[in-house]
């Protein structure tokens, strides 16, 4: 491996474990892949056209799609051709790529290694299955009122419920108890309330329940030193964002539970 792409790939590793940790559904197997990844990127040389952090997503989606990867490193069925709401592993990846990732249409195509064409074309079928098939109960942990009140718009606008909002730690556990959400979008920082990491994992001691993070800083979450969240999205994010990430984490739930 090149001295440029060596140091590349480590400025790039948080954003690689958030690609593959949405693919696979949890910190554990999404940091597996990343570091099987890696082992195979160490004879390679930076591809032209190609940032390292591209290089890593391109070995992260190959891996992720090769037939027996599942069975060979024990990881969840996640990796099955199709997933519970009929999408492909490439729509799957077109979809984190571009949304989460904000990598170009053109760029995510030659990742997955199809056309721009047909990338263009899966996108627009995947989006349209999404709102048809992910709805579920969401309760939000923001102590930022006027952005809760953002989120939970961009919350109804992806044809989800509001199960409530929370300010504070003590309150969102207690809502969390009341109403048994299907998934929790949580700030992490809640000033004088609390600490929302800390909030989601009184509310998990109880009950599953998937959650996505919210952070301006996200690569600050995903160094894969600790116990980390396996769904993070940025500070500001855009309906699209918020309905790609709901769908991963309800659907990576509804299929480690079966």
């Amino acid at each position: 491996m090149s001295e440029s792409l060596r140091d590349g790939l480590i400025r790039a590793l948080p954003y690689g474990r958030r690609y593959a940790r949405a693919l696979t559904g949890s910190q554990p197997e999404g940091d597996l892949l990343v570091a099987e990844s890696l082992r195979g990127l160490s004879a390679q040389r930076l591809k032209e056209g190609f940032t390292p952090l591209y290089q890593l997503y391109e070995a992260i989606s190959g891996l992720f799609s090769r037939k027996g990867f599942a069975a060979e490193y024990d990881v969840a069925g996640f990796a099955a051709e199709y997933d519970v709401a009929g999408l492909s592993v490439t729509q799957r990846q077109l979809l984190l790529l571009i949304t989460l990732e904000e990598v170009p249409v053109e760029m995510a195509a030659r990742i997955t290694g199809v056309s721009t064409k047909q990338a263009e074309q899966e996108l627009e079928d995947a989006q349209g299955r999404l709102h048809k098939n992910v709805q579920t109960s969401v309760l939000i942990i923001e102590d930022e009122p006027i952005i809760a009140m953002d989120i939970e718009q961009l919350v109804l606008q992806c044809g989800h419920q509001v199960a409530g909002i929370a300010h504070t730690q003590a309150d969102a556990v207690k809502l969390a108890r009341e109403t048994k959400p299907g998934l929790i979008l949580a700030d992490i920082n809640l000033g004088p309330g609390g600490d929302g990491i800390q909030a989601v994992a009184e509310i998990t001691s109880s009950f599953n329940v998937p959650v996505i993070y919210v952070t301006a800083y996200p690569e600050r979450l995903l160094t894969g030193e600790t116990m980390e969240p396996s769904f993070v999205i940025t500070k500001p994010f855009d309906p699209l964002t918020l309905a790609v990430a709901t769908y991963q984490a309800v659907s990576s739930a509804r299929t480690q539970a079966v």
